[in-house]
């Protein structure tokens, strides 16, 4: 028996009201924990799901039904995700251009200034601490419905975003190259140029392309709001109920999705790889 648990055991003869008193204050946790646990399943009401199930199957039948798919205006639903896709294109777009300079604003190795890089880094979270469909709601009560507005909201939010990430990728660069190009001479933009941002250019590929994709998932959600695209006309079939195109619908953005993600993992291979 090693010697801190001798210690521990003289300790529990010695005072055995103190390790008598955590573990009662250990159960009345636990008690309390899974009295919690039973008070919120009691308020769930779980014979409304069993309940509703019949209806459930319901909307799904009716979603298995094409039969009527020669009659879909085709032409309109398709622009509506190529938009979406535009949308989640534009918006990422936009938030690399800014977010590349505030990354390196925001790093510490670049800015050692803490006041500066504290107000930095706020701005990061301000832009970023809420979500993309607020922003989408705020954008269309000021410019209307439309793709502009989801554009915007994805540009603010994937701005914050990447410039943390931006941010963490100049950070955690090799000193040594940046020490290697100072020795030579060079000013702070030559060692940006080259001694930076070779080291962090794959990152900030990787993490753009993976915006991209991300986005265009987003931005569906986004046309719920009135922002455009294929959101938008998901949310005119579920309310006059055509649950056939919603389900069409469905499948549209899971190609398209499908589509990009493979697009952009043969994207990133090739960029990272001329990178490198």
């Amino acid at each position: 028996m090693t010697s801190q648990a001798l210690d521990l055991d003289t300790e529990r003869t010695l005072h055995p009201e103190v390790f008598r008193g955590k573990g009662w204050l250990r159960w009345l946790l636990l008690t309390a924990a899974f009295a919690y646990l039973f008070y919120l399943m009691w308020l769930f009401d779980l014979g409304r799901v069993f309940t509703s199930l019949g209806r459930v199957w319901v909307i799904v039948r009716l979603m298995l039904d094409w039969s009527g798919i020669a009659e879909w205006d085709h032409l309109e639903l398709w622009r509506s995700m190529l938009e979406t896709v535009a949308m989640a294109w534009i918006g990422s777009m936009l938030a690399v251009v800014v977010a590349l300079p505030l990354g390196f604003l925001g790093a510490r190795n670049i800015i050692p200034q803490r006041v500066f890089r504290f107000l930095t880094r706020r701005l990061f979270d301000g832009l970023r601490g809420l979500d993309q469909l607020i922003w989408a709601l705020v954008f269309v009560r000021a410019m209307g419905l439309g793709p502009i507005a989801g554009i915007l909201a994805i540009a603010v939010v994937e701005t914050g975003v990447l410039a943390k990430l931006f941010a963490e990728a100049v950070e955690n660069i090799d000193q040594r190259q940046v020490e290697g190009i100072t020795s030579l001479g060079a000013g702070l933009l030559g060692r940006l140029r080259f001694a930076v941002l070779p080291q962090v250019l794959p990152v900030m590929i990787s993490q753009t392309l993976y915006s991209i994709e991300s986005n265009t998932r987003e931005a569906t959600i986004l046309g719920l709001v009135g922002a455009g695209g294929i959101g938008l006309r998901l949310s005119e079939r579920i309310q006059i109920n055509a649950w056939d195109q919603v389900a069409y619908v469905i499948v549209l953005i899971l190609i398209s999705v499908a589509a990009i993600d493979t697009a952009s993992r043969h994207l990133r291979l090739r960029l990272i790889g001329s990178a490198n």
